[in-house]
């Protein structure tokens, strides 16, 4: 197997929360392009990224943000008998989309594995070995939300003061404020 980094990209407002109902509580059409950005950049040309979906996750994403460049998506599902449309492959845990983007045909052309929710792909995401950083942009303000972001510990994760790539300062959008952050394992 071939190590790979995993790292985890959401965004979560006061109280952790990152969805509502099937869909992200807020309209940030700039925090959005930040994470498509993100998960589609590759440091060699011809690499490309394995984006990790839980099944709700996927079929919660709109279908204009289709096809991202650079990406190779692996929904998980224990009730899906076939891979979604879009969608190149399908498994039916965490482990496997891992073993997946780190052996064989595709451990030489992937980069980076990212995750993209939701809270049970994150948590599991978290305790892996390879998991190095966590993308999480704060949302500084209160949404109604039935999905959150798992809790993750400060000191094994710290917050990065400045990060390559990643703007510090407090954006706003639509009235509401928010910062991206990134925390690297230590």
């Amino acid at each position: 197997m071939q190590m790979k980094p995993i790292r985890l990209i959401a965004a979560a407002c006061s109280d952790m929360g990152i969805g509502k109902d099937g869909h992200l509580p807020w309209d940030l059409p700039k925090e959005f392009q930040f994470l498509l950005d993100t998960i589609s950049t590759v440091s060699t040309p011809g690499k490309k990224n394995v984006l990790v979906w839980g099944r709700v996750c996927w079929f919660s994403c709109p279908e204009s943000v289709f096809p991202i460049p650079n990406t190779i998506h692996v929904v998980l599902s224990r009730v899906l008998s076939s891979t979604p449309e879009k969608a190149h492959y399908l498994c039916s845990d965490f482990p496997s989309a891992v073993q997946l983007a780190s052996q064989g045909a595709l451990a030489d052309l992937v980069e980076t594995i990212w995750i993209l929710g939701g809270t049970s792909v994150y948590r599991e995401a978290l305790e892996h070995p390879w998991c190095d950083m966590v993308y999480l942009t704060d949302i500084m303000a209160e949404f109604d939300c039935d999905v959150f972001f798992p809790h993750f510990d400060c000191s094994v994760y710290r917050k990065q003061d400045r990060f390559l790539g990643v703007p510090h300062e407090i954006q706003e959008e639509n009235g509401v404020k928010f910062q991206f952050q990134v925390f690297k394992k230590t």
